[in-house]
């Protein structure tokens, strides 16, 4: 069944701090909960339906279910993809609304990486246990590297060119600017990236996002209850999901599974890509974004390194505003798991309630999208379409 006009974002938060040594990993989930339902004017009473990935801590969702106090739940989804988890818990607590099998859903995720001295690892995820490392020397590869294959290729087949990569941080650092709680919030020329130092070939240090602690949280209502509070009311037009792998060595790196997962957000919507004025895009490097643009359908593929060029992604001067809050590239990364935050500027955007300086003028439809996992392997794509009440 479809799920457009059958549930709405009724509450949003995310945590204000980007290093969280004297907090623990329950007390964030717990800080974002009641930040989100406080939002939405709601209480943990009226939750019925928890939803959480594995940073949260204990046993599945029931140990983070009973430390908030959530003790009206019928329901449970525990699904576990990477930086995209949230965005599918958002479709999924959508289609649990719609077939009445709750009314309130929360969503939750926080992690305290950079506190705990933990690095770029995924939140709650031991690849010592994923199935080819019995045949694979046991050496953890840095995502950056994964991801400097992508972009190498991207410009061997399309002439894609690291300026055109640097015009995505450039774009995110402005944003980030406006942001009081962005981790870097001092705005980079293209001259500033490109002298940037070289980690992994062509991807410098500026390419590369933040690794930050915090978290946030989502309240999603019955429409009906939307209505009833005191917010603007954030429909949840079309949402899709999708994976892509490595087949066993025969990967191709030039698309995702984002192709096929916001085909279907865009189908259940009723829009096309051209229909969105605001886009949160996952951006854990810059290669990420421009994959995205074209996998989404924002420009062909081929052409994303051009369309981001010139201050293309930058709101009020740019054809698609992207990241307005200065995403992981500039503000906020917690877990190296983006997808929430993905969500929070997305609904701020929906509502107008974006930083004024940022704010889209036509905000009736807005996209956040997340990949989860590595664009150059095993990777699940998740697309949400919002749309104004």
């Amino acid at each position: 069944m479809s799920i457009k006009g059958q549930a709405c974002v009724a509450g949003i938060y995310e945590h204000p701090t980007r290093r969280a040594d004297d907090l623990s990993i329950a007390r964030l989930h717990a800080d974002v909960a009641l930040g989100a339902l406080a939002d939405a004017g709601l209480s943990p009473s009226d939750v019925d339906a928890y939803f959480c990935g594995a940073d949260a801590p204990g046993i599945g969702g029931f140990s983070m279910a009973e430390y908030i106090g959530l003790n009206n739940l019928r329901y449970m989804d525990t699904t576990e993809t990477g930086g995209s988890s949230y965005l599918l818990h958002v479709s999924h607590a959508a289609r649990a609304i719609a077939t009445g099998q709750c009314n309130v859903a929360l969503i939750t995720m926080a992690d305290r990486p950079l506190a705990a001295g933990a690095g770029p690892v995924l939140a709650g995820v031991d690849m010592s246990k994923v199935p080819e490392r019995e045949f694979a020397p046991p050496v953890m590869v840095p995502p950056v590297y994964g991801y400097a294959m992508v972009a190498k290729r991207h410009m061997h087949e399309f002439g894609t060119t690291a300026e055109q990569l640097a015009w995505v941080k450039v774009a995110a650092s402005h944003h980030a600017q406006y942001n009081p709680h962005a981790r870097l919030r001092e705005p980079m020329t293209l001259a500033d990236v490109m002298a940037s130092p070289l980690v992994a070939d062509p991807l410098r240090r500026a390419d590369c996002c933040v690794v930050t602690d915090g978290g946030g949280a989502l309240v999603i209502t019955r429409p009906e209850i939307a209505r009833s509070l005191a917010r603007p009311v954030v429909k949840i037009a079309g949402a899709g999901e999708a994976m892509r792998h490595s087949r066993g060595g025969r990967i191709d790196l030039l698309h995702s599974a984002g192709v096929f997962s916001a085909a279907k957000a865009f189908e259940e919507a009723g829009v096309t890509p051209g229909d969105i004025k605001y886009a949160s895009l996952y951006d854990s490097f810059t290669i990420t974004v421009i994959m995205q643009l074209e996998d989404i359908g924002f420009c062909e593929k081929g052409m994303g390194g051009r369309f981001v060029a010139d201050g293309n992604l930058i709101s009020g001067i740019g054809r698609l505003p992207v990241n307005t809050d200065g995403g992981g590239l500039c503000s906020n990364h917690p877990g190296n798991k983006g997808g929430m935050t993905k969500m929070l500027e997305a609904v701020r955007q929906c509502r107008g309630e974006a930083h004024p300086s940022v704010q889209v003028a036509d905000h009736g439809l807005v996209l956040a999208h997340g990949t989860g996992g590595l664009l150059s392997s095993q990777h699940m794509a998740g697309t949400v379409i919002l749309e104004a009440a």
